[in-house]
């Protein structure tokens, strides 16, 4: 068995040398301490963190002494919301690779700086926003389960993806109005065995949060004790 792993490991190493791996962001070289990451440790480190101060419900970045408009009227459903980055530039064009691009390990990379987000503490599970069946059939994966899966793996949290189910397909948030995408994902989801748990949302990206708070409903709705959400990247404007 011994003399298998110092196989393996001289295989990969001949396989790194042969054909380094490149980074999809800046298309350089990984460097070895970033092993075979898809996004290499200086795109990562461009990355933006949400600057502070921010609410301290919805994660919202706050502007001066003004007080936080976009959470004012969400539902007891959601406790809090918090992001890693801000979406722009790389941390853009990484979302776009993980959720359109089929490039479903860069994952790995986004779930590094959330490893950290106040809601991820001891106890609590992880629940990807789950797609529609048409949706995941297309994509051939939900970016949201790999993301979870990524970071349930760097923070020894459970991942209980069958806990919450989309109940039908609805149009994609992106080309709807703030308005209209609440009234999109209302009633969408529908969750099962969620009762005294402690939930943590898991999604790429937080835009206005309709999607995520109507998720949030549905596990409140089932017995779910409290329902957080992190999320890798936030959109501003």
């Amino acid at each position: 068995m011994a003399r298998f792993a110092e196989l393996t490991a001289a295989l990969a190493a001949a396989e790194r040398w042969l054909l380094p791996p490149e980074c999809l962001l800046c298309r350089q070289p990984v460097p070895l301490p970033d092993h075979d990451a898809l996004a290499c440790g200086v795109c990562r480190s461009r990355w933006r963190p949400v600057p502070a101060p921010w609410c301290h419900r919805c994660g919202h970045p706050l502007d001066g002494e003004d007080g936080c408009g976009l959470c004012a009227q969400w539902p007891a459903a959601i406790g809090r919301v918090r992001s890693a980055v801000l979406l722009e530039d790389g941390a853009r064009e990484a979302v776009h690779l993980l959720k359109y691009e089929g490039w479903w390990r860069m994952a790995d990379s986004l779930a590094t700086p959330m490893r950290t987000l106040e809601p991820l503490t001891g106890g609590v599970c992880l629940i990807p926003v789950p797609l529609s069946a048409a949706r995941a059939r297309e994509r051939g994966y939900n970016q949201a389960e790999r993301l979870a899966r990524a970071l349930g793996r760097i923070t020894r949290l459970s991942v209980r993806a069958e806990l919450l189910a989309r109940t039908r397909h609805t149009p994609t948030q992106t080309t709807l109005p703030p308005d209209a995408r609440r009234a999109n994902v209302a009633g969408a989801f529908a969750a099962t065995g969620v009762r005294d748990i402690r939930a943590v949302l898991v999604d790429d990206v937080f835009t206005t949060g309709a999607t995520l708070l109507a998720a949030a409903e549905a596990l409140a709705a089932g017995g779910a004790a409290s329902v957080d959400a992190v999320t890798f990247a936030r959109a501003l404007g």
